[in-house]
């Protein structure tokens, strides 16, 4: 059975439920709020059962097994948090911001690679905190991006003196300006740890590789000059005079959004051409750490 699920499956019902969500512009219905809640946790479950299977396949929990899994793990958890947040409020708007992340995340996995990457047992452990501090973070910096979007929809609605549909509610300005900026101090740490755990990984290697690491490595390259920014951000909010809200969404749309780019991307790119120059061997960059099979 758990073979039997495809990528595709829970795409499906999440695009379905995207859908719906856009429908609330429309006004509130019994019907599409039920929809709503019916199609994502049936795409959850789906997503569920598929991940439980590739881990059953190839005998490595999702987060250690490829790219593919990883960014499957990514789009499972904020789902689970879309579902968590709808539940105490139905009428919360946030699939609408978020869905769309989602959607990319999994549609992503189609042109990454599936093949699970050699692992040395001696450094599971590291692997598994690399790992976990990478989807966790990168989690907090799509919860960052949905609330700046969040909040600029709301700034322009109040500006335009706009109402909001029956059905539709976005919290107030200082709520989401408040929650953003956690989003961001609590997200940055754990990139910063998930990164360097990966550099170390990086050139601690594989033995029986001929692979090393390198920091003129695009996906390497890229990821360092989106932290130094991520960070630049972390320490303005800490250590500046009060920001305002506005400016915050704005930087953390831009900091966030190419932090997304480079890492699906440049995952995407790096594997399609590093595939296709090796005659068709897999060059796995998991997620941060370059490791290879020949």
């Amino acid at each position: 059975m758990l073979n039997n699920v495809q990528v595709f499956c829970f795409f499906a019902s999440y695009l379905l439920a995207m859908g719906l969500e856009l429908s609330r512009f429309l006004g509130r219905s019994r019907i599409s709020r039920w929809g709503i809640q019916l199609t994502a946790t049936a795409g959850l479950v789906a997503h569920t059962l598929y991940l439980l299977g590739r881990a059953q396949q190839t005998g490595l929990p999702p987060l250690l097994s490829s790219t593919h899994d990883w960014l499957l793990v990514l789009s499972w958890l904020a789902v689970i948090s879309y579902l968590t947040l709808t539940l105490f409020d139905r009428d919360l708007a946030v699939g609408i911001f978020l869905l769309p992340i989602v959607l990319v995340c999994v549609g992503a996995t189609y042109f990454v690679s599936q093949a699970p990457a050699a692992h040395l047992d001696a450094l599971r452990g590291w692997k598994m905190l690399h790992a976990s501090l990478l989807v966790l973070g990168m989690l907090g910096v799509i919860v960052g991006l949905v609330l700046s979007l969040m909040y600029l929809y709301q700034q322009r609605r109040l500006r335009l003196r706009q109402t909001l549909s029956e059905g539709f509610s976005v919290p107030n300005l200082e709520r989401l300006a408040r929650l953003n900026r956690w989003a961001i101090l609590i997200s940055v740490p754990m990139l910063t740890f998930g990164f360097a755990t990966g550099v170390g990984l990086g050139f601690v290697g594989n033995p029986e590789s001929e692979s090393v690491f390198s920091f003129t490595d695009p996906l390497v390259v890229a990821s360092g000059v989106t932290w130094i920014g991520m960070v630049a951000l972390f320490t303005w909010l800490l250590t500046g005079t009060r920001p305002r809200g506005r400016q915050v969404a704005l930087l953390t749309i831009w900091a966030c959004g190419f932090l997304l780019v480079t890492v699906v991307g440049l995952q995407i790119f790096t594997g399609q051409f590093h595939g296709s120059a090796h005659g068709g061997s897999q060059v796995e960059k998991f997620p941060f750490q370059l490791t290879s099979r020949n």
